[in-house]
C-alpha cells in the first residue's frame, strides 16, 4: 500500500489535470448527515459506512463517497453547468480481510452539463483513460439505463417492475424476484400464509391493526399482495430475454450489434441503445479505441446506486484489487437532491494510492 506521501503526490498530479480540464476544486465535510444517505440507499448503507452519533447533529456517517455532498453543494446553489474536482479521504467498511482498505484517498471529477450527455460521458472517460494509460489497466463499460429500460418494458404489474428496479443494484435479490415473478420460484412461506389468511377471512383476519401503519395503509398493502398473487407470471420469453441482456459481455461494437437485435423484441431499450451508439461515436472522436473496449451489461450493479446510465471502471490485472477508477452518469440523483431542479451529470473517482502502487510496481 502506498505511503500517504506517494498517494498525495499522485493526487496532486491528477488534480492539476482536472483543473486544466476546467474543474473548480471543492471540498466536502468528512462527517456527513446519515439521514440523506439513508433516504437515498436505505438501511443497506450501514453495512458499508461508519456510523456515529453527534449530540447536536444527530446520526452522522464518515464520508463514504464525495458525489452526494458535491451534488448537494451544486444543487443548493443552482443547477447551472459546472465542473468540479476534489481530493480527500473516504471510509468504507470491509467485510473480510483483503487488499481493500477501509480508509483511502479519492480524487474525483464531476461534470454538470446540459449539452449532449454522450459527449460529457466521453469527456470524463477519455480524461481518465489518458491519465491512467501508463498503468496498462483494463477498461470496462456498461449502461444501467439499458437494464432499467428493459425492466420498465416488461409486460407485468407496475409494482413488480418497481420492485425489480429497486434491486437492480442487488443482483442476488433481483434474481430472486425475477424467479418468483417469472413463476420459477414460490412466494416466501410467510407471504403464502398471509395470502391464505386473506382468502379465508379478509384483511382484518390476515393482519391485526398493530404498529404505526393506519388501517388504510394496511388494506392497500394487502390489496397489492393479493393483486400480485393473482397476476400471471412474466412470460418465459421475456425472462429469457432479460437474462440474456444481463449476461451480455463483449467488445462494444459486438455488444451494440447484439443490443440492436435485442431491441427488436424489447423495443423499450431502443432509445438507450441509441444513446450508447452516440456515446461510442463520441468516445471514438476523442481517440478511444472502441473496437476493443469491453462492455458488460451488468457492470456497476454492485456499487452505490446513484448511477443510472453509462458506467465504467479501470481495473488492474490482480482481481483482488478494487477498481483503480470508476464512475458514471447519475442524472436522477440531481433531481432527488435538487428540490425541484435537475441537471444531467456524470463523473468519476480515482484511487491515487492504488495508482501510485501500480506505477511503482511497473518501475521495479
Amino acid at each position: 500500500m502506498a505511503l500517504k506521501a506517494a498517494a498525495r503526490a499522485e493526487a496532486d498530479r491528477l488534480m492539476a489535470a482536472f483543473r486544466d480540464a476546467g474543474a473548480v476544486p471543492v471540498e466536502a465535510d468528512i462527517l456527513q448527515p446519515a439521514e440523506v444517505l439513508l433516504d437515498l440507499y436505505g438501511e443497506d448503507i450501514r453495512a458499508r459506512a461508519y456510523v456515529t452519533a453527534d449530540p447536536l447533529r444527530g446520526e452522522m456517517m464518515l464520508r463514504p463517497d464525495f458525489t452526494v455532498p458535491v451534488v448537494q453543494m451544486h444543487m443548493s446553489g443552482g443547477a447551472e453547468p459546472a465542473r468540479y474536482c476534489y481530493f480527500g479521504e473516504v471510509f468504507r467498511k470491509q467485510e473480510h480481510l483483503s487488499a481493500r482498505t477501509s480508509e483511502y484517498f479519492q480524487v474525483g471529477y464531476e461534470v454538470f452539463a446540459r449539452d449532449t450527455p454522450e459527449r460529457a460521458d466521453a469527456e470524463v472517460f477519455a480524461l481518465f483513460s489518458g491519465l491512467l494509460a501508463p498503468l496498462g489497466l483494463r477498461a470496462v463499460t456498461g449502461d444501467l439505463a439499458i437494464l432499467a429500460a428493459a425492466v420498465r418494458g416488461l409486460k407485468t404489474l407496475e409494482t413488480r417492475k418497481a420492485a425489480l428496479l429497486r434491486h437492480i443494484w442487488r443482483p442476488r435479490r433481483f434474481t430472486q424476484l425475477l424467479d418468483r415473478f417469472g413463476g420459477r420460484a414460490p412466494v416466501p412461506e410467510s407471504r403464502a400464509r398471509l395470502l391464505a389468511a386473506l382468502a379465508a377471512g379478509g384483511p382484518q383476519t390476515a393482519a391485526p391493526l398493530i404498529g404505526l401503519r393506519s388501517e388504510a395503509e394496511i388494506a392497500a398493502r394487502l390489496a397489492a399482495l393479493a393483486e400480485d398473487a393473482a397476476a400471471p407470471p412474466i412470460s418465459a420469453e421475456e425472462v429469457a430475454r432479460l437474462e440474456d441482456l444481463l449476461n451480455l459481455s463483449a467488445p462494444c461494437p459486438a455488444a451494440l450489434a447484439h443490443l440492436r437485435e435485442t431491441a427488436r423484441d424489447m423495443p423499450a431499450i431502443a432509445p438507450a441503445v441509441g444513446r450508447m451508439d452516440a456515446r461510442l461515436d463520441a468516445l471514438a472522436a476523442r481517440g478511444i479505441g472502441v473496437g476493443t473496449l469491453d462492455f458488460e451489461a451488468s457492470h456497476g450493479r454492485t456499487t452505490l446506486e446513484y448511477y443510472d446510465g453509462f458506467v465504467f471502471s479501470f481495473l488492474a490485472a490482480d482481481p483482488d484489487l478494487p477498481p483503480v477508477a470508476s464512475g458514471g452518469r447519475y442524472d436522477a440523483l440531481t433531481a432527488v437532491l435538487g428540490q425541484g431542479r435537475s441537471i444531467p451529470a456524470v463523473g468519476g473517482v480515482i484511487r491515487p494510492g492504488l495508482a501510485a502502487d501500480l506505477a511503482e510496481a511497473a518501475r521495479c
